[in-house]
């Protein structure tokens, strides 16, 4: 044991060998201290009685490689689920991101006023667009939906009655959930109605003299159906005016163009809302709207202003990679040019044009059909309503084939004891791909 010991080597003269020629020192003397320490407590407990210094080096290498790869990496949805959370949500496009990438990549004008030469506000940049997209009077960007609905309760609702429909208080991803959220931000809950059932005058009768708002909340990853009713935001809006209360509506998810497939006609677009002239609304910028995660409140000038002068909003204020990119994709709504928006490109895909790319998927891949399919917005929005989608079947047995594509970064699903490769979410540059890999594990 002692003679191997004293055959482990010393560590400066370890890091200094050829093989490690041209890596970081201080990083590569971390791991190495790591690697033969634990080389030595093997030897000690008896657990192994030999070694090889070619193995050793190997091994630190190895690890040295392994702990500068990235933990995040790009994926394949072949799920049809467009925005998954657990795969990001939204995707980006090339086009938005380089041209935003011109900001970013440089110092720019985030927080200066370059006209007057003093320093300015970050949100100034992007609320012009915003405000033109909605026709509202302010907005504000805080760097999620979350964050927007804690910092309007707290800043107009704290030690105060906030009246929501007990059928409306959700719980999301996270275990976020509205009671709490409430609870946090000082505002105190009336919840009314039924789990299945609230009217307007359910609002109506709980409205005291402690009653500072009535707050809508949409009801994210659920529906309910069936013996059910709730009340819709233009008669809550009307019932706060009566009462000279805050209307809020929590939207967690908005969209601009009509939505394809009958989609819409489930849920108001942010266009419909805003007629009703809201106090405030809130909504997610990575979900239906399709750009980067942020918290976008719109709604009256007065009440915007009050929310900036929170001293919160530092905390859930959003950096200029944020903003940047809100602003482009904004821009791409303004010009109505959706291809930008590849959340609404891929819901926008007609069936015809799946299938057309399916075959041609099919046509180079042994062993798969082309089926129709359906499949869901995710991200908590459109809560149980599916749309059709195209797919292409593959044989053999679903659970052997998910894994053989997972650990290929592609990620299908099973449906019905049959592995599907969804074409909806699948990229056009990522088709090659998904063939090179397909030929392989169908082989």
């Amino acid at each position: 044991m002692k003679q191997l010991l004293k055959k482990l080597p010393k560590i400066d003269k370890f890091i200094n060998y050829p093989d490690f020629n041209g890596l970081n020192k201080k990083l590569l003397t971390k791991i190495a201290k790591e690697q033969i320490e634990h080389l030595r407590a093997n030897i000690l407990t008896g657990k192994i009685d030999s070694f090889s210094q070619d193995k050793l080096i190997k091994m630190v290498k190895k690890e040295y490689q392994e702990l500068l790869k990235p933990s995040l990496k790009p994926l394949i949805n072949a799920t049809g689920i467009i925005l998954h959370t657990n795969m990001g949500r939204s995707l980006i496009s090339k086009e938005v991101l380089d041209r935003a990438s011109k900001v970013i990549c440089s110092y720019s004008n985030l927080e200066y006023n370059q006209k007057e030469g003093r320093r300015g506000e970050r949100y100034e940049h992007v609320s012009k667009h915003l405000k033109t997209l909605l026709g509202v009077e302010d907005v504000l960007v805080v760097n999620n939906n979350a964050s927007a609905v804690f910092l309007v309760l707290n800043t107009f609702a704290k030690d105060k009655e906030v009246i929501v429909s007990r059928g409306e208080l959700v719980e999301i991803g996270g275990s976020f959930r509205i009671p709490e959220v409430m609870a946090n931000s000082g505002a105190i809950l009336k919840e009314v109605g039924a789990t299945n059932k609230t009217k307007l005058s359910d609002y109506e009768c709980n409205i005291n003299e402690n009653s500072t708002m009535l707050m809508k909340v949409h009801k994210s990853n659920y529906s309910i159906e069936g013996f059910s009713a709730e009340v819709n935001f233009n008669e809550i809006k009307k019932l706060a005016t009566k009462y000279n209360l805050l209307d809020y509506y929590d939207l967690g998810s908005g969209y601009i163009p009509t939505l394809p497939f009958n989609l819409s006609n489930q849920e108001e677009p942010i266009s419909k809302i805003l007629q009703s002239n809201p106090s405030l609304i809130s909504f997610s910028g990575d979900k239906l709207f399709g750009s980067v995660q942020a918290g976008i409140i719109a709604g009256k000038k007065e009440l915007i202003t009050k929310l900036k002068k929170n001293q919160l909003l530092r905390m859930l204020r959003v950096d200029k990679i944020t903003l940047s990119i809100l602003e482009e994709t904004i821009k791409a709504y303004l010009e109505e040019n959706y291809k930008l928006i590849p959340t609404l490109n891929m819901l926008f895909t007609s069936l015809e044009e799946l299938e057309k790319r399916a075959k041609t998927l099919a046509k180079q891949i042994d062993g798969c059909q082309v089926v129709q399919t359906t499949t869901f917005m995710g991200g908590g929005t459109l809560p149980n309503r599916s749309f059709p989608s195209i797919a292409l079947q593959l044989n053999g047995k679903a659970t052997t084939l998910e894994k053989a594509f997972r650990e290929k970064d592609i990620i299908g699903r099973i449906e019905d004891d049959k592995f599907l490769l969804d074409v909806r979410c699948i990229l056009p540059e990522q088709e090659e791909y998904v063939v090179s890999v397909a030929k392989k594990v169908l082989k």
